[in-house]
């Protein structure tokens, strides 16, 4: 089986799609999948195997994130692609009797979106649904607008022989899109924290994002709620490949990040036995305040967040209250306060706490880049862009490479 190649990206002049700032019903792509790519430079997909733990975090990528570890570069990238393919699929027109569907079926759909030879198979398509009730003068408004449940993403899990050996297990993913729907939009603005079910009412109560819960958690008679798919799924997956060696790995950007670890937690809440759970988030916004950090942290998830310092999304909602030893300027965070005026501050239900490791990128890095706009930088193939040119913090960027080395040299 041929195995996908990562290559460099162009400039990002052709990024086209408005994803989570520039509308409320982004309209779809013109460009192919793979328009965006050159074959000019390529990196081989290496073997993982006894390695492939290190890979998905199980030493919280120590020594692999500064600098970049180009096996782990590949692999991020190939997440990256399970995403983009999520918004290739989802139909983004208004005025199509498929809205908020997935343009193709699920036998074909990696392969329709440019994506072929990946060795996996979608097993499940997963859509959520807005617990948000409108108001009934909203019957007025173009049926679009109250869109209730959409296509939101798959299950796939790899099947090829060669690509397992590749991979030194057997890997399940699930990729979310983004925010595309106006209730989606919706849910994303109720910003204060809310209790998560099933969660002891004591001191440290796990809080997560109102929004995104509802999201997650809603259903209706003809649409299980997202919780319902994934966990359904998860169940008839452990069952067939349990025995053997096996990985989960949830992906998403954006709205899609944030479900992402909800669903990793609800997962390991779910399970008393699973495999290794990794979620590779890219430009996710907040999601839970310390408790669910420490909560996430114990359950043992494995947690990427890539972030780009000059993406506005991965700053809210809300604001953080941490160490001044890990407070960054790029963030908005309350530091050095007595206790109980943190203990106020908290009570505010607006006090979030970002969760695991963090790849931080920058736009400002990348020569192809010349201006700061505000969709741009929160595109995900500006993500991929940046992790592809990534080399680390002394050298953010590659084409930077040799005249930072020329100038250690001096």
């Amino acid at each position: 089986m041929d195995h996908p190649q990562i290559q460099t990206l162009t400039p990002p002049n052709i990024l086209e799609r408005r994803l989570f700032l520039n509308s409320p019903h982004p309209t779809p792509p013109t460009t192919p999948f793979h328009d965006h790519f050159t074959p000019t430079t390529t990196m081989p997909a290496h073997r993982l195997k006894n390695k492939w733990m290190e890979y998905q975090g199980l030493n919280n990528w120590e020594g692999l994130l500064d600098p970049l570890d180009d096996n782990l570069r590949a692999e991020l990238i190939r997440y990256g692609h399970f995403v983009e393919s999520t918004y290739q699929s989802f139909d983004f027109d208004t005025s199509s009797d498929s809205y908020g569907m997935s343009r193709f079926p699920r036998i074909s759909l990696l392969e329709r979106t440019g994506y072929q030879n990946t060795g996996y198979r979608v097993t499940r398509n997963l859509w959520a649904t807005s617990g948000i009730q409108l108001p009934r003068w909203m019957e007025r408004a173009p049926s679009w607008v109250g869109t209730q449940s959409s296509w939101i993403g798959y299950v796939a899990v790899c099947d090829d022989k060669e690509e397992i050996s590749r991979l030194g297990r057997r890997d399940v993913v699930v990729a979310l899109r983004g925010t595309a729907t106006c209730l989606e939009w919706l849910e994303n603005l109720r910003a204060t924290l809310t209790q998560v079910p099933g969660s002891r009412p004591d001191r440290c109560i796990p809080m997560v994002e109102s929004g995104f819960l509802s999201l997650y958690t809603s259903g209706t008679k003809s649409f299980p709620s997202l919780q319902v798919l994934v966990r359904e799924e998860i169940h008839k997956i452990l069952q067939m490949y349990g025995d053997e060696p096996l990985s989960l790995t949830i992906t998403g950007h954006s709205l899609g990040a944030a479900l992402a670890i909800l669903a990793a937690y609800d997962i390991k809440s779910t399970f008393n036995r699973t495999p290794l759970v990794t979620v590779i988030s890219f430009g996710g916004p907040r999601v839970g305040n310390r408790s669910f950090r420490a909560h996430i942290e114990k359950q043992g998830t494995r947690i990427l967040r890539i972030v780009n310092s000059d993406d506005i999304i991965t700053k809210v909602p809300g604001f953080v209250i941490e160490d001044a030893d890990v407070a960054t300027d790029s963030d908005i965070h309350v530091t050095n306060l007595p206790s109980w005026i943190q203990q106020r501050v908290e009570d505010t239900q607006w006090v979030y706490a970002d969760v695991g490791c963090e790849l931080r990128l920058s736009s400002r890095d990348s020569p192809y880049h010349n201006g700061m706009n505000v969709a741009t930088c929160h595109d995900l193939k500006t993500y991929l862009h940046l992790v592809n040119g990534f080399v680390s913090s002394r050298c953010p960027y590659r084409s930077t490479e040799s005249r930072v080395m020329k100038k250690s040299m001096v």
